[in-house]
């Protein structure tokens, strides 16, 4: 009796979908870049070396000099400056502070199900234009608004509130308007810790302080720093709050470059002042960046320390 093998026939292999060479699909981000970040900060540069020819003109070019870096240069300007930095320094580590407690919460001891409705609530002024908020603070701190008649009503105060168009409407405005971009980062990195390394702290002995120290804040440090550059990149070049809230004794460097373009008309001079406000975010941030990075370092290094120490005692 023969046995006769059965043919053997080869399974069609699966037809793989054709992929798009990594270099097509980054086309879209850096077409985004080039035409909506390169672009722009190039003209501005190039608007810079110009000037103002004529009443009726906004700019020309064809004499390059530097004189409008030395004219944006002013007492005034430098002045504005500092209290820019200044407000800016300040209301970001205002939301910082407030935000870090607040995201902790949502991240380590909400259920899933109130995260979500919380975030939603973080979220729900964006959901607003951001002039439309700022003038509801400058409804709120008139001399008649109704944290003026709150103060009144509880005997806090025998006159009427006169913080608006000060700086400190401002610090309170932009701390208003920019903590949910601080939030939102430490919310994600926050929700990523894993709850057993608080425990295991615990367990040798580590307090709440050192427990924040050497585990919760290192593993913080990149949402960290996300959110300082959400907010104090943008706060920097905020015109909006300033106009709205600040009025002459709480202006920033945003409303002098807003001036330029569009009351002046001098682009060239507009243009050199906000070069100079960029190389003075783009070197703080990598100061504070770099400030950062180190400091986590050493947390890290202090924590793997610390455990080494109680694990040989």
């Amino acid at each position: 009796m023969t046995v006769v093998d059965a043919p053997v026939t080869a399974e069609a292999a699966p037809r793989s979908r054709p992929r798009l060479p990594g270099s097509l699909g980054a086309l879209p981000l850096g077409a985004w870049i080039l035409f909506f970040f390169i672009l722009p900060f190039g003209l501005v540069v190039w608007y810079s070396f110009g000037y103002k020819p004529g009443i009726y003109s906004t700019h020309a070019n064809d004499i390059l000099s530097l004189d409008r870096y030395s004219e944006a240069a002013s007492p005034t300007f430098l002045a504005i400056f500092v209290r820019t930095l200044k407000i800016a320094a300040t209301g970001t580590v205002l939301c910082l502070l407030i935000a870090f407690p607040m995201a902790y919460w949502m991240a380590q001891k909400l259920t899933s199900k109130w995260r979500g409705v919380v975030l939603a609530l973080v979220l729900i002024p964006y959901w607003t234009n951001f002039l439309v908020r700022t003038i509801g603070w400058q409804i709120s701190l008139s001399p008649t608004g109704f944290v003026s008649e709150i103060l009144q009503w509880a005997h806090l105060t025998d006159d009427q509130l006169h913080v608006l168009y000060t700086s400190a409407a401002v610090q309170l405005g932009v701390v208003y308007n920019y903590l949910p971009l601080m939030i939102l980062p430490l919310y994600v990195a926050l929700e990523r810790l894993d709850p057993q390394l608080l425990e295991a702290s615990r367990d040798l002995g580590g307090t709440a302080w050192s427990t924040f120290w050497h585990v919760t804040f290192p593993l913080a440090v990149p949402g960290v720093t996300a959110g300082l550059l959400l907010v104090f990149v943008p706060l920097m070049g905020d015109y909006i709050t300033p106009t709205v809230l600040g009025g002459a004794s709480g202006s920033m460097v945003g409303q002098m470059v807003a001036a330029q373009f569009q009351s002046a008309q001098n682009w060239a001079l507009g243009s050199a002042m906000a070069v100079l406000l960029m190389m003075a975010i783009f070197g703080t941030s990598a100061v504070v960046g770099g400030v950062l990075k180190v400091l986590g370092r050493i947390m890290t290094a202090l924590t793997s320390l610390s455990l080494s120490t109680k694990e040989t005692s």
